[in-house]
């Protein structure tokens, strides 16, 4: 059980919330009070993208150890967008109990932020109580306290703080695609030269030599004959036959590129007006 005593501990020692099975949900980053009991019963998770988000988590049931709620982290990321400014309005908090399925509790929350200063029950009006108007002699002004008064709100102290919005850059991993090896037939024609061979008859003539004579005189010596020879040729015969040629494979690697990101970003100026010449004004 989270008390006023854990709260300066908790936000000085930069703490973490941390669901029921103890995983990290974020860094502690404001406690809320109750501002009927002065009790804490709320506090803010530091998620999303470099922290930038800030979740609000019950506090019943926790523990001062790092902060450990009861509820699991994917709840806590889930809950509502509820801007962290210090206090919440009854809507927001009943939003928030709808959601972590608890009773409507306590309304007027009022937020500590990490410096661990509690602004439950503080006078922000910039003067002492009692004050009337035209009692100049309680203006803490006048005491070294805070120098004139908010005239839009509470006087809170002698200064305004400006903010603006700067881009918080980053990348994701995400699929971008996919490929594949896919095996096919085609058919196609092949033309190729290939030598053939064929024999021929000629007709060779020689006279008659002491050599060949007997040769010629064998035989009658008139007569008819027929002599036969026996021509070849050589014929293209075609065969296929499959043989591997090359392996083929998908390999990945990883190329870099520049992109240029731009957004809108809005920030805050402030002016002082002199309230003497209308117009006339001091930018920052």
């Amino acid at each position: 059980m989270i008390t006023q005593e854990n709260i300066d501990t908790i936000l000085s020692s930069g703490g973490n919330v941390v669901d029921a099975q103890g995983t990290k949900i974020g860094a502690v980053g404001q406690v809320y009070l109750d501002d009927q009991t002065g009790e804490p019963n709320w506090v803010t998770a530091k998620t999303g993208l470099f922290g930038t988000s800030e979740s609000f988590v019950p506090l019943e049931g926790a523990s001062a150890t790092d902060v450990a709620v009861r509820y699991t982290k994917d709840q806590v990321k889930d809950a509502p967008r509820v801007e962290a400014d210090g206090s919440l309005s009854p809507e927001e908090e009943e939003r928030l109990y709808r959601h972590y399925g608890l009773g409507s509790g306590s309304r007027d929350t009022t937020g500590t932020n990490t410096t661990g200063t509690d602004t439950t029950g503080t006078d922000t009006t910039g003067f002492e109580p009692g004050f009337q108007p035209g009692d100049e002699r309680l203006d803490r002004s006048r005491q070294g306290g805070t120098v004139g008064h908010d005239t839009s709100g509470p006087t809170t102290d002698d200064a305004m703080t400006r903010s603006e919005e700067q881009l918080r850059v980053g990348t994701e991993r995400r699929e971008a695609g996919r490929a594949r090896l896919r095996k096919y037939v085609v058919t196609e024609n092949v033309t190729t030269t290939v030598p053939v061979r064929r024999e021929e008859v000629r007709i060779e003539r020689e006279p008659i030599t002491d050599a060949n004579r007997g040769d010629a005189l064998d035989g009658p010596a008139i007569s008819e004959e027929e002599h036969e020879v026996v021509l070849h040729e050589e014929q293209v015969v075609v065969d296929k036959e499959a043989v591997p040629v090359e392996r083929v494979r998908l390999d990945k690697e990883t190329v870099q590129s520049q992109e240029t990101v731009s957004g809108e970003v809005r920030k805050e100026k402030i002016e002082m007006l002199d309230a003497d010449t209308p117009g006339n004004a001091d930018r920052r």
